[in-house]
């Protein structure tokens, strides 16, 4: 984790509201959140997802997710080099977009939905390989993306396992 010490500015609302890319690598403020701001970022996933779901077509919800997915690898990059830390906690877009695709798979109901939210948290907070890896090795605005990607990718691989066993 970083201490404040480590960084050019610190971060809070005033930061986050001076340019649109720290808005959104905030998660619109979620990543000011004093502890666990990877969690609140996750969390803010869900109204995402819950607003636009029903809005679009899945194929415009997957095109919007490689957009945010892109847009991340900018804003990221950029807030990070502002803040002087590449991957800051409060850099939580990497969390709503990766969220945002487990939920586009997650089947509908409460007990899908907060399984798929523990077994993201749980992989992007453990790194297991080959995670780990590219979250040591992958720096600026892709690394901080794509880690939480993998994350997504082990959080389907389990809801599809529990999915197949019950149903």
């Amino acid at each position: 984790m970083t201490t404040s010490d480590e960084l050019r500015v610190k971060p809070s609302l005033q930061f986050v509201l001076s340019h649109p890319a720290h808005l959104l690598s905030f998660g619109f403020g979620s990543g000011l959140a004093k502890k666990a701001p990877g969690t609140f970022g996750t969390l803010a996933a869900f109204p995402l997802y819950w607003y636009l779901d029903p809005r679009i077509s899945d194929e415009m919800y997957l095109l919007m997710l490689l957009v945010a997915f892109a847009v991340g690898v900018w804003v990221c990059d950029y807030t990070g080099k502002v803040l002087g830390v590449s991957d800051y906690s409060g850099i939580v877009w990497d969390e709503i977009v990766a969220f945002m695709l487990v939920l586009f798979f997650t089947p509908p109901g409460l007990d899908w939905g907060l399984l798929s939210f523990a077994l993201f948290r749980f992989f992007d907070i453990v790194k297991p390989q080959p995670i780990r890896y590219f979250d040591s090795n992958w720096h600026g605005g892709l690394g901080v993306m794509f880690d939480d990607l993998l994350a997504a990718g082990y959080a389907l691989l389990c809801l599809a396992m529990v999915k197949s066993l019950l149903i």
